[in-house]
Parts: C-alpha cells; sequence; structure tokens
C-alpha cells in the first residue's frame, strides 16, 4: 500500500469538500441534477492530472452531493462510481488537453443511463431516453470541464501550486 502524506490527504479533502460545495451552488440554479448538468463543480474533476490523490476526494464528494439528488441512490451510486472511474482515467492521461475527456465520456454514459432508467417504464423507451440523456448530459460536461476545467488545469501550473512543498 502506497502511503499518502497529509498535504495530499488534505489536498483530497478539500477538493472533495470543493466538489459537494460548488454541486450545491449549481443546484440552487437547478444546473445539477437532471438531464441539463452545469455542475461547476465538473471543472475539478480535471485535477487528477496534475494531482492524482484527488482521485477520492472527487469520489467522496459527489457521493456527498448526490445525497440529495432527485434519483436517488441509483445516482448516489452510479453517478459517484461515474466519477471515480474518469478521475483514475484522468490521472493515467499523457496529455493535458486529454484531461477533461474522461468526465464528459463517464457522465455522458453512466448519469445518462441514470436518467434514462428512471424516466422509462420499459427497454422500448430506454435506449430513446438514454442517447437524448446521455448526450445532454455530455455536452454540459463537455462545456464545464473544456472549458473551465482546462482554464483551472492552466492556473494551477502558473501558480508554481506544483512546485510547493
Amino acid at each position: 500500500m502506497r502511503k499518502i502524506s497529509v498535504r495530499q490527504l488534505t489536498t483530497a479533502a478539500v477538493v472533495g469538500a470543493l466538489y459537494a460545495a460548488l454541486t450545491l451552488l449549481s443546484s440552487a440554479f437547478g444546473l445539477a441534477y437532471g438531464p441539463v448538468q452545469f455542475r461547476i463543480s465538473e471543472a475539478l474533476c480535471v485535477l487528477p492530472f496534475l494531482f492524482p490523490e484527488t482521485t477520492w476526494g472527487l469520489f467522496v464528494g459527489c457521493w456527498v452531493a448526490n445525497l440529495i439528488s432527485p434519483y436517488g441512490a441509483l445516482d448516489m451510486v452510479v453517478g459517484s462510481l461515474a466519477t471515480l472511474i474518469a478521475a483514475l482515467w484522468t490521472a493515467k492521461c499523457r496529455r493535458k488537453w486529454l484531461a477533461p475527456l474522461p468526465p464528459v465520456v463517464c457522465n455522458a454514459v453512466l448519469v445518462g443511463a441514470v436518467l434514462a432508467w428512471q424516466q422509462s417504464g420499459s427497454w422500448e423507451t430506454f435506449w430513446p431516453a438514454f442517447a437524448l440523456n446521455g448526450l445532454s448530459v455530455g455536452l454540459g460536461e463537455a462545456v464545464v470541464c473544456f472549458a473551465l476545467g482546462l482554464l483551472l488545469l492552466r492556473g494551477v501550473e502558473k501558480s508554481g501550486a506544483l512546485y510547493r512543498s
């Protein structure tokens, strides 16, 4: 088992708390849950590219934020797993401009499926609902992750935060 420093643990905890708080802020404007999602907090999902230790903070922050999801336990579990898978994948990315792609793909597929499952009453209606919800969630995720997420990565790199002990 790999040792984690106090600084890394603190970074993960702060990112998780920030993710939950920003999601609740997005929720106040009706942008955190449902087919149209523009969670400001999703910009943080690119951080594992620079700080792999933020992976678990993002997972816990998403789980906490999804406690109030109108889609219930299914969204708590699947939505949080989408964030975890995306964060693990982002940490493995080799190019900065690709860092936003894992959250977009994972959320479009997994959250899109949760929304479609909740909305459809049969398999016949699931697939059209999945296509629409996956596209909608994916587009919102792409806007936030590619626009805000890449700006965040650039800002963190320019701040020198990577080089402080």
